[in-house]
């Protein structure tokens, strides 16, 4: 009974032991990815306590059968690659083992991975006693694709179309696996839709293996639309993780009817004033812009450009409601619109009295009006510097000679100062003539004479000149006379060689006033020197005349002083008279000349006696 039962269970365990040295656990990864043309590595983990008798390398052929193709062994420590297979060249095998942990690997690298690369491959290994186990690996080759390109419709697109209209293209090339397109408009992702959206998709496979997709987008597109942002996105699968690229972002013309049509001036917000150019703009708000007509009190106004017409040099008569109407040859619709233009102005000053003559300590009231517009602001001003009064009406009391003068009218208009206008008016003040006498004397230049006369009528001025010595009248040349504000002024130049006396005198119908004036006659000293060369300038000159008055001063002090004491011989007895005559006003002249062997100086006198060097 234990005999029976012993041995079996010895069979057994004997059984299971080689079965347990025997068995071969093979592990691989079940997908590898790798780019196109780069190297993939596929690993193969097996466990025997001996190295593996023989590893085989299969790949399964594309097709039903799904038959195998062995591309290497390794067999007793010799690798062996199989000639005439697309991978001989591009294949190697690596082979390590761990006697200790009992864990093998082979490693099965692949360079210039292809497109056709991407298939499953088998790793078979074989223990001592040839038993065999294989793991299945998975190899996928991904490529990525160029950038999407978007390629808007040129053509614009029309919101009366009644089915959906081409909006883009959008295309990418050369991916793999096949990359898909997304469309998007403002951020927000596009879906088919009946009779509103519609995506067609084309695919082709180059002979290379790599895919080109094409994507046209459809819409029925709405006004809005024209501002609207649309782009196409491409979403691809790379080794481990997926991607996606945008196109450039386009925008779409749309096509619209109008609806409502605008008017405005260029440029807006100003106030216009006649003798402006306007420059009215008509716009509608469709597109593209329909045909526009602009007209004025139910007559056109005929430009150049659509919509745009220019009014030059308007006048106040140009003020009033401008429309602006639309036709629509595609559609037939039609609109209008207006404005009202206002022209602004401000006419001529109108003053009363308009020329005023007073009599002294009359009163007078200046009324200054012009109609405008606007709202104005008034000025009186005298003479054209002081401000007399800020309102339109200047009153004038007890008027004297001070009242005569030219007063000013100013209006303005505060919110548009180019508008501006002016007018002056004369006020004269009727009196005999009131005379003020002037005069400026400069030394060897004639004397300016002045005379000015107010009064009105306008007085005539009359001068007269004489002598005071010798009581004479001098001719009057040069007169100049001119009117001021109040009354005239008279001129003359007078080259005083002699005393004189000069008397203006001013009349008119209501009578007569005298002025005079004393003038001293100007002393003349001319010097005669020989010609000195001009290196030496006139600081030379000075120097010679200073050293030659010297010079005649110590002669005639040694003179006196040998005459004094009698050694002087002189041919006339007694002391000699030095003195003469006082000379008279007239001018005296002194002229010195110079020599190279002798000085001498010649003194002459109002006599025109000439003495002796020795007197």
């Amino acid at each position: 009974m234990t005999h029976r039962y012993i041995v079996p269970l010895v069979v057994g365990l004997i059984v299971l032991a080689c079965k347990t040295w025997g068995e071969v656990d093979v592990s691989t990864e079940d997908r590898v990815e790798v780019y196109l043309k780069e190297q993939a590595k596929i690993p193969c983990i097996y466990t025997l306590k001996e190295p593996a008798m023989m590893i085989v390398w299969f790949t399964k052929l594309p097709g039903k059968d799904q038959s195998r193709l062995r591309i290497c062994y390794y067999e007793n420590q010799t690798e062996i690659i199989e000639e005439g297979s697309d991978y001989a060249g591009r294949i190697q095998v690596s082979h390590s083992h761990d006697a200790q942990s009992a864990v093998g690997s082979a490693v099965l690298t692949i360079d210039k991975v292809e497109l056709s690369d991407q298939r499953e491959f088998i790793c078979m290994v074989h223990n001592v006693l040839k038993e065999s186990g294989e793991g299945h690996t998975r190899l996928q080759v991904f490529n990525s694709p160029s950038l999407p390109v978007i390629e808007p419709t040129h053509t614009g697109i029309s919101v009366t179309d009644e089915e959906p209209s081409k909006v883009a293209n959008c295309k990418v090339d050369n991916g793999y696996p096949r990359p898909n397109i997304t469309w998007y408009k403002d951020r927000f992702p596009l879906q088919p839709s009946d009779g509103e959206i519609e995506i067609k998709e084309s695919v082709t496979v180059k002979t290379s293996g790599l895919v080109a997709v094409e994507s046209q987008l459809f819409m029925k597109v709405i006004r809005e639309d024209e501002d609207a942002v649309f782009y196409c996105e491409v979403q691809y699968f790379v080794p481990g993780a997926s991607k996606m690229a945008e196109s450039q972002p386009i925008n779409i013309t749309v096509f619209y009817p109008t609806t409502e049509v605008t008017l405005s001036i260029n440029p807006p917000d100003r106030l216009i004033k006649e003798g402006d150019n306007v420059e009215i703009h008509c716009e509608g708000n469709g597109n593209p812009q329909p045909f526009l007509s602009l007209s004025f009190k139910n007559e056109e106004i005929v430009g150049e450009d659509n919509g745009i017409r220019i009014l030059e040099n308007v006048t106040r008569s140009d003020s009033g409601t401008y429309e602006c109407s639309s036709f629509d040859f595609d559609t037939g619709s039609d609109a209008e619109g207006s404005i009202n233009i206002k022209v602004h102005y401000l006419d001529h000053i109108v003053v009363t009295p308009e020329e005023t003559v007073l009599d002294q300590m009359q009163d007078l009231t200046l009324t200054c009006n012009a109609l405008s517009s606007l709202p104005t602001y008034t000025t009186w001003t005298k003479d054209g510097s002081s401000e007399v009064v800020e309102r339109h009406v200047l009153e004038i009391h007890n008027a004297s000679y001070d009242t005569a003068g030219v007063y000013t009218c100013e209006v303005m208009v505060p919110s548009l100062p180019e508008l501006r206008e002016q007018k002056s008016v004369q006020i004269s003040v009727r009196g005999k003539p009131k005379i003020e006498v002037g005069s400026t004397n400069n030394a060897d230049r004639p004397v300016n004479l002045t005379c000015h006369a107010e009064g009105y009528p306008i007085p005539n001025i009359t001068w007269t000149l004489t002598d005071r010595w010798t009581g004479k009248p001098v001719p009057v040349l040069n007169v100049e006379t001119q009117s001021t504000d109040t009354g005239v002024l008279s001129m003359i130049s007078v080259k005083a060689t002699s005393a004189l006396t000069a008397n203006c005198r001013a009349d008119n119908e209501i009578g007569t006033d005298d002025g005079s004036l004393s003038i001293d006659a100007i002393a003349r000293v001319t010097t005669t020197t020989q010609a000195i060369s001009p290196k030496g300038g006139s600081g030379v000159v000075i120097a010679v005349i200073i050293i030659c008055l010297l010079l005649i001063a110590i002669l005639g002090s040694v003179l006196y002083f040998l005459y004094k004491k009698g050694r002087l011989p002189c041919g006339r007895s007694g002391k000699q008279d030095f003195t003469k005559e006082k000379a008279s006003k007239d001018d005296i002249v002194m002229e010195m000349k110079s020599g190279k062997s002798e000085e001498a100086v010649l003194l002459q006198g109002v006599n025109g006696d000439k003495k002796s060097p020795t007197e």
